[in-house]
């Protein structure tokens, strides 16, 4: 006789999870056939005009008090052989970033914990590699700890760099909710800042990892010398793949010495507010998420972010190489300005796929406990 388990009573959870936090029904479906003129259009409008209206979005499809709370620990840092020009962990620039080796499993564990304990939902482990070719014993390692971490009851994200079908697909088997493979910018702009991993590549990666069941987390970084066509062609490239990404993250460059963007301008603050503001109205139903450069804006800053429909954060004590706001910190600015963290598979589409992932293992194991009481 089958007999519920901890995983059949959350996949119940995850249903009423849904039912809970499913779309208004006022909410219109979401476009995959944005023009890019039309996404320009919406960026270059009166700014107090485009937040209004990218505020007016997000209320109809998300609960604007809540905002998901992330912690980013870097498990392989340094020692990239990509030639990103932005980023302090490639081999090729003199930066302060050196290279160590994979991080055993307890610490990264003894991390999400911590990370747990102080209110973040999502844990997520970025390696410095280009992919995971001859890294068969490494990547065994890091199922282990995407099982362990997703057995705390959070969700959890990888960036490893490029990946195949199959490792996606071990990725799923394991647990994972999401994986990042950011764009970075235009199609157009993305030869002047990278040249050893080409536009098709990351795109590549993404499609292997939405055909597996992950959920997608893809956006860009700001400051790299780009303009406001390559922001709205960023946008445009996300917004009419087949499923839209489950977050959008909005990095603003941390100019790091050693790298060839160490003298780039500072992000203006209207650039991030136009570019979450854009994304929000054509990405409704995505997690805007205001990642890297957010410890250089102060709290009206963040807080106009917020309004115009960023509903994530990184949280804890580092990004990958660059600062990150603590805990305390965010906790009480969330508590001065009305907002809660977001509870873990809170996000319809990220319960959709883990119900979905939940459901199929119940089947298996029904029909195991099945074939086991018909041969007794």
């Amino acid at each position: 006789m089958f007999r519920p388990t901890s995983t059949t009573r959350l996949s119940a959870h995850l249903r009423r999870a849904l039912a809970t936090h499913a779309s208004p029904p006022t909410a219109p479906p979401t476009r995959h056939s944005w023009t890019k003129q039309e996404i320009q259009k919406i960026y270059d409008s009166p700014l107090l005009d485009l937040v209004f209206r990218a505020a007016s979005v997000h209320r109809q499809y998300h609960d604007p008090s809540k905002i998901q709370l992330c912690t980013l620990m870097n498990i392989k840092t340094g020692g990239c052989s990509e030639d990103c020009s932005y980023c302090s962990q490639s081999s090729r620039y003199s930066t302060p970033t050196k290279a160590s080796r994979l991080v055993d499993i307890e610490p990264v564990l003894e991390a999400a914990r911590k990370a747990k304990e102080n209110g973040s939902t999502r844990f997520c482990m970025g390696a410095a590699w280009r992919d995971l070719s001859g890294r068969k014993r490494g990547f065994e390692r890091i199922l282990t700890m995407v099982r362990e971490i997703r057995g705390m009851g959070m969700e959890v994200c990888t960036t490893l760099g490029m990946l195949t079908p199959e490792q996606a697909r071990q990725l799923k088997e394991a647990g994972l909710t999401a994986y990042n493979h950011n764009l970075d910018t235009s199609r157009e702009f993305y030869p002047e800042v990278i040249s050893t991993r080409s536009y098709d590549d990351r795109l590549d990666t993404i499609s292997a990892v939405r055909d597996a069941g992950i959920s997608v987390c893809s956006g860009g970084i700001l400051g790299l010398g780009e303009s406001d066509k390559d922001r709205v062609g960023l946008i445009w490239e996300v917004a009419n793949m087949p499923e839209h990404p489950e977050s959008f993250p909005v990095n603003a460059l941390v100019p790091i010495k050693g790298t060839p963007l160490e003298n780039n301008e500072p992000v203006p603050h209207q650039t991030i507010l136009r570019t979450i503001s854009t994304a929000r109205i054509v990405l409704p139903g995505t997690i805007i998420r205001l990642a890297a450069g957010r410890q250089t804006l102060d709290e009206t800053q963040q807080a106009m972010c917020f309004m115009a429909g960023a509903n994530a954060v990184f949280t804890g004590e580092q990004m990958l190489t660059t600062p990150c706001s603590p805990w305390d910190e965010d906790k009480a600015m969330m508590g001065r300005w009305g907002l809660e963290g977001m509870g873990s598979f809170e996000q319809p589409s990220v319960a959709r796929k883990e119900g979905a992932r939940l459901e199929e293992r119940s089947a298996v194991r029904v029909e195991a406990s099945g074939e086991v009481e018909a041969s007794v």
